[in-house]
């Protein structure tokens, strides 16, 4: 079954293309500093690492929009920044990946977040961020939602991707809901385990991970404990309180499990390799939304999805899936399913 649907969604991905996806979330700045560890510092017991590399990428949404546009799209990016050298470096980083940044409104009231992470080759040795988890100011608010009241009918789907920066008020995201679904555009939730899932409610689809999707039907591990098969429960408690069509749950090495019409169904991960999950989630929500509007079934988008995210944890940092690596990933599939 997974050959043939990944030989349907492979005959069609060009379908995905030039398409327009409005993109509403917390945006920032990674920086990687990357080296090797040989010593203790003999000034207090903790590693000495010899810098080698040193780069900045895009985070948070921007990494949804950089990965939007590899995959030969168009991502509207609808975001908040400081008035600070952070901000440049964004927007420099954006016009690198061909990601128009015109969305971005500034607010000198709160920092552009940017976060750094100090890595021993693969192994991670510390993240510092900087950051304010606050919400928008009045008149910060009064702009996005104006902004997006503009660029709504012009896109093909709304992707709000929350990381509980203060982006999404409940007043926001409802009124974000309520603007896509009167112009009929799919609107995708990429959700944060800490916001209220009436925040949300009424969009198509929420894309939680399992620890996520715990958290959201206010569940905790020592229930998995009691009950193995909770999945069921949690997504049917995430269903209803949300008033969601659909729920796509990620779950690492055990793929994805997929909510609709009443019905769960798993998708299988492909990732061989696994060096870094980090903005793994955001491609997802990427491709998923991209196979969704271009008349993807759900699962075929999930298995799209899928297939790019064991793309990106294969590499290092937040880096997006490109068209061709899609391509390749779905060719590989054929005999992913012959040797599972």
């Amino acid at each position: 079954m997974i050959r043939k649907m990944a030989e349907d969604v492979l005959r069609r991905l060009e379908l995905i293309k030039n398409k327009k996806i409005l993109v509403v979330g917390d945006v920032g700045v990674d920086e990687y500093v990357i080296g090797d560890v040989n010593r203790i510092s003999p000034e207090a017991p903790v590693p000495v690492l010899d810098v080698t590399e040193e780069s900045l990428r895009l985070g948070l949404s921007a990494n949804v929009a950089q990965n939007i546009a590899s995959l030969f799209s168009q991502p509207i990016l609808l975001s908040v920044v400081g008035n600070d050298p952070a901000a440049d470096q964004l927007r420099n980083l954006l016009k690198k990946e061909k990601v128009d940044d015109s969305g971005l409104i500034v607010d000198n009231s709160r920092p552009t977040t940017r976060k750094l992470r100090v890595m021993a080759q693969h192994h991670h040795i510390v993240r510092v961020d900087f950051e304010h988890r606050k919400f928008l100011n009045s008149v910060a608010e009064k702009d996005l939602l104006q902004r997006a009241a503009d660029l709504i009918p012009k896109v093909d789907g709304v992707i709000l991707q929350d990381y509980a920066k203060g982006i999404f008020s409940e007043n926001v995201a409802q009124k974000l809901i309520k603007m896509a679904r009167e112009k009929e555009k799919k609107v995708l939730v990429d959700p944060h385990r800490t916001t209220p899932l009436r925040y949300y409610r009424g969009a198509d689809l929420i894309k939680p991970n399992f620890q996520e999707a715990l958290a959201l039907a206010k569940m905790t591990e020592d229930d998995l404990h009691v009950n193995k098969n909770l999945l069921p429960e949690v997504v049917r408690v995430i269903t209803e309180q949300g008033n969601f069509g659909r729920v796509v749950v990620t779950r690492g090495k055990h793929g994805m499990t997929i909510y609709e019409n009443g019905q769960l169904a798993q998708v299988p991960t492909f990732a061989r390799e696994v060096f870094d999950v980090t903005g793994a989630g955001d491609t997802v929500i990427a491709s998923l939304a991209l196979g969704w509007v271009s008349g993807f079934n759900l699962a075929e988008a999930a298995l799209l999805a899928n297939a790019a995210a064991g793309v990106v944890v294969a590499k290092i940092g937040c880096v997006p899936c490109h068209f061709d690596e899609a391509q390749t990933a779905l060719q590989n599939l054929k005999n992913f399913q012959e040797n599972a």
